[in-house]
């Protein structure tokens, strides 16, 4: 009986290991590369979509992960490079700190308007989506930074580690001057440890609550002390007299440990690894980590991130591989963040625009302030992206961006959502009073009132793609529309019921 069983078993595995490879070899629908390239980028273009469809899954993920880039095409604002030494706000004189808040402002805006512009024409979505990832993961905020330069270089970082190697990038982030201003660690000093960053880089960035101890920050603050800034360039520099020389045992391990020796331990850690890809399933397939099937997989794909020495491909690789990715219970279940929404939109659409400034305000008012997450834990996603007035907010943004069709109304309509809702959102979210903010304030709303009066929607050069609603709805949402349509809707009114409808927040 027992041989039987174990015959059974064997058989059922290869089975099972069968019907897997099959699925794997058969050639994309349409409807599967859009799956692919919607969860792993921003809402493709059919263009896009034409590139994946006939490949099989192996094939179209390795396209995908081979194709990223490491560097930003867009050009960088002509100030990034500047030498920038933080100053003492509080002493300055009155006149002083506005010009400065004015100065940090302006910037903001250049910063953020850059990496929208980099996500709306970057021919390598995942990029973007990865190096807003990480920054969601290794938090920091320009709001408290206040080195515009020092949150360019983070950024430059995060998106040439973003499908690189998790290890190499954490001791980079690490060391990264914005978050060194981010976490105090240039306060953590010998005989006075800053227990910040020791508490944030294993509870937020390594390895979860529950899998180390007070005592265990105390010891690795110890580690860090030391890692401090140069005042002129902002630039990272070790100062050996701050350091502590003194013996440290962090978990189990004693050693007379420096800061990158301690990251090593964490990174042996079984529990890294866990934690890494389960954010990543969370961020990819589905809010559910806890069901037998999505457990077995998480720690499945662990395993070969581990194995891997932590190469972000592989995990990668191992989610997009997965059929837990690709099942049907898993679709329509993630909500597109502020920024998929709006990146999505104006992608997908071929909006045409002079400065991608509304939509930066757009995604700032709907809860994303690009540069600027909440807390040292980010922007929670998931369902918290939806309540009254966001969802009353994404709709408003579907309705005046379709508005602004160039066969009917001027640009000009989309300037409302951008200076009302993305004002008030910047300033909630940043605490930038822009809106009272004197020539800040008029330059800012100069600069949107452009930008918006060169936004353009040709719905329907968007429509000839498609042979009739069918099609057109397949393309739009990622399941059946939640609200009934009128069997005689057609063209941009039911382009513009198909944006509106409930299911278009989801992916």
């Amino acid at each position: 009986m027992r041989l039987l069983k174990t015959t059974l078993g064997a058989l059922l595995a290869l089975l099972l290991l069968s019907l897997h490879a099959g699925a794997q070899a058969a050639p994309l629908s349409a409807e599967q590369a859009r799956h692919l390239l919607t969860r792993t980028g921003f809402a493709p273009t059919e263009a896009e979509v034409r590139q994946y469809a006939g490949m099989d899954r192996e094939e179209a993920v390795d396209r995908l992960l081979r194709g990223a880039r490491t560097e930003a095409r867009t050009p960088p604002p002509p100030w990034v490079n500047e030498e920038f030494e933080r100053p003492r706000v509080k002493e300055m004189a009155p006149e002083e700190r506005k010009e400065y808040q004015r100065m940090l402002a302006l910037r903001g805006f250049d910063l953020r308007g850059w990496w929208m512009s980099e996500m709306l024409t970057t021919p390598t979505p995942l990029t973007e989506r990865m190096t807003l990832f990480w920054h969601n993961h290794f938090v920091s905020s320009l709001q408290k930074v206040r080195v515009p330069q020092a949150m360019y270089r983070q950024n430059v970082l995060l998106r040439r580690y973003a499908l690189g190697n998790f290890g190499a990038m954490l001791h980079a982030v690490a060391k990264d001057p914005a978050m060194i201003i981010y976490l105090d660690s240039a306060t953590n000093r010998k005989g006075a440890p800053n227990e910040n960053f020791a508490r944030e880089v294993m509870e937020l960035f390594t390895l979860g609550e529950g899998h180390y101890s007070e005592q265990d920050i105390k010891e690795a603050a110890r580690a860090y002390t030391g890692w401090s800034l140069e005042p002129r360039t902002v630039d990272f520099k070790w100062r050996p007299f701050f350091h502590d020389e003194g013996v440290k045992t962090v978990l189990g391990k004693s050693g007379n440990f420096d800061g990158d020796a301690v990251l090593d331990l964490l990174l042996a850690q079984p529990a890294a690894a866990e934690f890494i890809v389960k954010k990543m399933w969370v961020e990819f397939v589905s809010p559910d980590t806890e069901s037998p099937a999505n457990r077995a997989e998480i720690a499945r794909i662990a395993a070969q991130f581990r194995a891997s020495h932590y190469e972000i491909r592989t995990a990668l690789s191992g989610i997009f591989n997965s059929p837990r990715f690709w099942a049907p219970e898993n679709r329509a279940v993630l909500v597109k963040s502020p920024v998929e929404l709006v990146a999505g939109a104006v992608r997908q659409l071929g909006v045409g625009y002079g400065d991608p400034l509304p939509f930066v305000y757009a995604t700032a008012s709907l809860g994303q302030n690009l540069m600027a997450p909440p807390n040292v834990r980010g922007w929670p996603g998931g369902d918290v992206w939806i309540n009254s007035t966001t969802l009353l907010g994404r709709k408003q943004f579907i309705e005046r961006l379709m508005r602004v069709d160039v066969m009917r109304e001027p640009a000009s309509d989309l300037q409302p959502l951008a200076a009302e809702s993305g004002m008030n959102g910047m300033r909630r979210n940043e605490g930038e009073k822009i809106q009272g903010a004197g020539r800040t304030g008029a330059e800012g709303r100069e600069r949107l009132v452009r930008a918006a009066a060169s936004i353009q929607v040709d719905s329907q050069k968007y429509l000839a793609q498609f042979s009739g609603p069918v099609q057109l709805t397949q393309a739009v949402l990622p399941g059946q529309p939640a609200n009934p349509l009128a069997g005689d809707l057609a063209g941009p009114p039911l382009l513009k019921a198909l944006l509106l409808d409930p299911m278009y927040q989801l992916k």
